[in-house]
């Protein structure tokens, strides 16, 4: 469990990013074994929940001539367009009536691959007295370590839930979490 190897405190949230059915096996943008975070992010969510620790889900949430897209000169196939399936969190995700939904991505005129992009998150964590994000999701190596990157700017201790993530590809989990790991977020 949970508690064996972690102890929520006052000051923390966690933070889930962009576990949506594009980034899962079968989705428009699958990341590999993406849907296994799954399990494992429910637990913690489930944790925090019951220690009364906020939990926030991240999600993208594309306009159909989103600049990140392949057919507008991005680097992506187009997904997680609004309103579609494919932009739903995964069913099997555990989503707290309490959570609060952070949405990202909707500029005609960039992309957002941070939680803290233009999204108010920073205000609403220092008013909600919060000091740690413990932090999963996807893609490691993309939405994930902007996140914890702008986290960690803002001056927010950041764990990242190293069962709870996985990245586009292996060199760049690698390079993700040797950035995380430099900015100052902890590994668990």
């Amino acid at each position: 469990m949970i508690e064996q190897v972690f102890s929520f405190q006052s000051g923390d949230a966690l933070l889930i990013i962009d576990v949506q059915v594009d980034f899962c096996p079968g989705g428009a943008l699958p990341i590999a074994e993406g849907d296994q975070v799954v399990p494992v992010l429910n637990q913690w969510i489930d944790a925090a929940s019951q220690a009364g620790i906020p939990v926030y889900l991240s999600r993208d949430w594309h306009p159909k001539h989103h600049p990140s897209f392949a057919e507008e000169g991005g680097p992506w196939p187009v997904h997680c367009l609004q309103d579609t399936p494919g932009a739903a969190f995964h069913p099997g995700l555990h989503k707290p009536p309490e959570a609060e939904i952070i949405t990202k991505g909707t500029r005609f005129d960039q992309d957002q691959n941070s939680a803290f992009d233009q999204t108010g998150l920073a205000v609403h964590l220092r008013k909600a007295g919060i000091r740690r994000l413990i932090v999963g999701g996807l893609a490691e190596d993309v939405c994930v370590l902007a996140t914890v990157l702008d986290a960690r700017a803002e001056g927010f201790a950041v764990s990242v839930i190293a069962a709870g993530t996985r990245p586009v590809t292996p060199a760049g989990g690698a390079s993700a979490r040797q950035k995380m790991t430099t900015a100052g977020a902890e590994l668990l």
